[in-house]
């Protein structure tokens, strides 16, 4: 427990200087006959409900070694690499060919670039694309000819040291009469040219129909790829949820001989402040902010309210059919944060640079990245036509297939990379006067959101509940607005 805190603590500077949480709030539940799971539950959809977004940023377990909980998904485990094992086999055979196919087509494609020059309109092209020609016939085709090749006769001692240039020269058999040549020369070279433009001619159809097949194989051999991929990577991220946490793994609760279970969960809410809204409340006597936020509210950032919840469980595993029930101890605690737009991007890049999603980093890298590393080659190969680009597909399996993101997406995706790159060399700006007016509301929201569940949760259980104003004479217990230094300075 504590990984987001510790990231909080260290990217925000409101955090670093306040140290921890606005707010905490800690709750034990220990019921070993009762079942963990329904507690979970009652948190997350209680926090769906008051909250505009909610996920999970922790999910590690770990069992004591002579449990049935550890043998069971142990083997499950097993199960889900020897799948995706088998997977990435037939994956990386499939790779293979693709990048045969590749390499084939760039050959091909350039082999084509030289007919497709041969036959421009600028002279000096066309006369480089026909020579190339001419020495790829002489090279690949007319060389098999052994002794009576024009290499072999233009250097050999039947002493037809003119042919090959002559070859090179002529552009047709009607050419051959109009040069200097002698009889013999001539009687070589006209069959040669003959031979050559048929070769032309048919050697280029072959090519362009070869190319043609190539490229709908690749494109079928791609799909195969993707879809390869698309069923190995839930099998390998199964694999690596079912491994244990090696930091939990040493907790001393475990003991190897007993049948003991901990679970680490961490969910986090999130609800962004209006700032407009809030400088026009109608609802209440005096607007939460003053009214000339109006004006600027589109030069703050952007504030959000966020309740971070921390479960620890210790359970005894119970066999229930196929699956486990879990009842023990629950220790939760309920984090209160007020996070502005910055902090809120560097939180989520700092969880994902952790050790939290090193694994699954590992399984992204051995799917899409191989399959990214290509793109540029196979968007060359297997490039279409713009109207279709347009068009908005029917097939029911593009989603499923939709492995490359966008230029656009991209872009947009390394922008957003060197702007985090930056706040993390320089640190993120500290509040303007008029931003340390919208933390303070962010805070006092998520104060009041989180004591919402913790006070909730207490009374759903049965729990003994914070008293209100009105019993005993106890004020009520509601999270304000924290003053700034000014207000606090001059009494505000």
């Amino acid at each position: 427990m504590g990984e987001v805190e510790n990231i909080i603590n260290e990217i925000s500077p409101y955090y670093k200087r306040n140290k921890g949480p606005s707010i905490k709030h800690t709750l034990v539940y220990d019921s070993p006959s009762e079942q963990l799971e329904p507690l979970y539950f009652w948190i997350l959809n209680f926090m769906g409900n008051v909250m505009k977004k909610r996920e999970k940023l922790v999910d590690n377990f770990a069992s004591s070694p002579g449990s049935g909980h550890f043998s069971e998904l142990g083997l499950k485990k097993s199960q889900m690499q020897q799948q995706a094992n088998q997977l990435m086999q037939t994956l990386n055979t499939v790779l293979r060919s693709v990048l045969n196919l590749i390499y084939d087509l760039k050959e091909f494609k350039i082999r084509l670039g030289q007919y497709d020059l041969a036959k421009s309109k600028d002279k000096a092209k066309s006369e480089a694309g026909l020579l190339a020609l001419k020495q790829i016939w002489i090279d690949k085709v007319d060389i098999q000819r052994g002794q009576g090749s024009i290499n072999a006769l233009s250097s050999g001692n039947l002493q037809f040291v003119t042919l090959r240039d002559a070859f090179f020269t002529v552009k047709d058999a009607a050419d051959v009469d109009k040069i200097d040549l002698n009889e013999r020369v001539k009687k070589l070279l006209k069959p040669r040219i003959e031979e050559f433009l048929d070769w032309r001619k048919r050697s280029e159809m072959e090519l362009r129909k070869r190319y043609e097949i190539e490229k709908t194989y690749l494109k079928s051999q791609v799909d195969s790829l993707k879809l390869q991929s698309r069923w190995a990577k839930p099998y390998l991220k199964a694999a690596e949820k079912l491994a244990q946490d090696e930091k939990l793994a040493e907790d001393e609760a475990l003991v190897t001989a007993f049948n003991t279970v901990i679970l680490q969960l961490t969910l986090m809410g999130m609800s962004p402040v209006g700032v407009e809204s809030a400088a026009s409340h109608q609802k209440l006597s005096q607007p939460l902010l003053p009214e000339e936020f109006k004006k600027i509210s589109k030069k703050i950032r952007k504030f959000y309210s966020v309740v971070v919840i921390d479960f620890k469980f210790t359970g005894i595993p119970t066999k229930s059919g196929q699956n486990f029930v879990h009842g023990g101890r629950a220790e939760i605690q309920f984090k209160s944060y007020g996070l502005n737009e910055d902090e809120y991007n560097l939180l989520k890049n700092g969880l994902d640079d952790s050790d939290l999603y090193s694994a699954l980093k590992l399984v992204q890298g051995m799917t899409e990245d191989s399959l990214s590393s290509l793109e540029l080659d196979l968007e060359e190969f297997l490039e279409e036509k713009k109207e279709e680009k347009k068009k908005p597909s029917d097939n029911p399996f593009a989603a499923l297939f939709n492995l490359f993101p966008n230029k656009d997406s991209k872009k947009d995706k390394k922008k957003e990379e060197e702007k985090l790159k930056k706040m993390k060399t320089r640190g993120i700006k500290r509040d303007s006067y008029s931003e340390s007016f919208v933390r303070n509301l962010a805070i006092a929201d998520a104060m009041d959101i989180g004591f919402k569940i913790y006070d909730t949760l207490k009374k759903a259980y049965g729990m003994a509940s914070v008293p209100y104003a009105g019993e005993k004479g106890e004020e009520r217990n509601i999270a304000k607005a924290p003053q700034t230094t000014i207000e606090k300075t001059f009494g505000f």
